[in-house]
């Protein structure tokens, strides 16, 4: 007993915490509303980005190097899938976001973004491939979309994926560091682009037959924008983007309308010089929620599950700079709130998703990167 003793407080709790990690690594973060727990699932991902759950429970999530793998519903790591196309890992840029087809249940078909190398540079681009039944391959790859032109450097791809109601396939696009070129329409910068799934143009794009404009493009004047998701009762696309010293906003795309980077911006530059003419100017649209100081924000989802009643319609947003989960209270198209969670976590939060089990699940930017599930502590 006197050797117990001589133990520290931080010791005993070191032991407490590592018989507590043998078993379900589950940590516990007070919030508003509920007692959070949080479990890791899955971990030793380097750098996870995007990841998108399969019928049966398990995940398909990508690595920014490259990789993309299957991850069991109870946190087993697959090995890397073949077949996955050729990216450059450099900066930002490599494996980023994964999504399924609208109509995977019969023909397993998934798409991947990533940036794709080429005359020296990399852009933006999304392939389509079938997810073969072993699930260990991907087959038939076929690139649906490139941004155009490719250059250089490893900044702001962009490059969330989500399928609106309708079949089609929204795209977000990055301005590459480039950002005099988000406003040139002839090319692909700054922009939410809709395609039809095997890469067809619709016609009802606000841009098709106008000259001077890329007929792919739904949106653009866009930063950097990094999450992406339907609202639930509306269907309406909504995006969340990075930007400068401040100025991180979440937009609403409508067609054909141009959101102003970098004529406006809630914002400086890095240099700590104002960006263009200021916060607004006619004929640019106005952002509904803007963060300043920024908070680097990444994926974002919509609640509508039951495990957290009083969240549901809350957007999440994850933010890597601030490391946090900020959940947006809304009314109709209005942020009237925000809650900052999970930021005793200290991770980079890279992706945010709903389960079909009604929890949240996050991944964390690291070489060592996690899958968390986020759970009320009362069960």
């Amino acid at each position: 007993m006197p050797a117990i003793g001589k133990l520290s407080f931080r010791a005993i709790a070191s032991v407490v915490w590592l018989l507590a990690a043998g078993s379900a690594l589950a940590e516990t973060y007070p919030s508003e509303h509920y007692e959070l727990r949080v479990v890791t699932v899955a971990r030793g991902l380097e750098y996870p980005w995007g990841l998108a759950f399969l019928p049966d429970g398990s995940m398909l999530v990508t690595e920014r190097p490259g990789r993309l793998r299957l991850v069991g519903a109870d946190g087993e790591l697959s090995p890397p899938l073949a077949g996955v196309p050729t990216v450059r890992a450099s900066g930002q840029g490599g494996l980023l976001d994964v999504a399924l087809d609208p109509d995977f249940g019969t023909n397993e078909t998934i798409y991947l973004s990533y940036a794709e190398p080429g005359n020296g540079g990399a852009g933006t681009a999304v392939a389509r491939a079938r997810l073969d039944g072993a699930g260990n391959r991907l087959t038939g790859l076929r690139v649906i979309f490139r941004q155009v032109p490719k250059t250089g450097g490893g900044r702001h791809f962009g490059s969330r994926l989500v399928f609106a109601r309708d079949g089609r396939l929204f795209i977000t696009v990055g301005e590459r560091g480039e950002r005099e070129r988000a406003q040139d329409f002839t090319i692909n910068r700054g922009q939410v682009i809709r395609i039809d799934r095997d890469g067809a143009i619709p016609t009802d794009n606000p841009f098709v037959g106008k000259k001077g404009y890329r007929p792919e493009v739904w949106s653009h004047g866009h930063r950097n924008p990094q999450g992406a998701a339907l609202h639930p009762e509306s269907g309406k696309l909504w995006v969340q983007e990075h930007g400068a010293r401040g100025g991180d906003e979440v937009n609403i795309p409508l067609p054909g309308r141009n959101y102003g980077w970098p004529v406006i911006a809630y914002g400086r530059h890095y240099s700590g010089r104002r960006i263009g003419v200021g916060t607004r100017r006619r004929g640019l649209e106005q952002p509904v929620y803007y963060w300043d100081p920024s908070i680097a924000p990444s994926g974002m989802a919509f609640y509508t599950g039951e495990k957290f009643p009083k969240w549901r319609g809350s957007l999440f947003v994850g933010a890597l700079k601030f490391r946090l989960v900020a959940r947006l209270i809304l009314r109709g198209e209005k942020v009237v709130g925000e809650e900052r969670i999970l930021q005793g976590l200290g991770e980079r939060i890279r992706d945010v998703r709903q389960g079909p089990d009604g929890f949240i699940y996050l991944l964390t930017d690291a070489g060592d990167g996690r899958i968390l599930r986020v759970e009320p502590a009362g069960g």
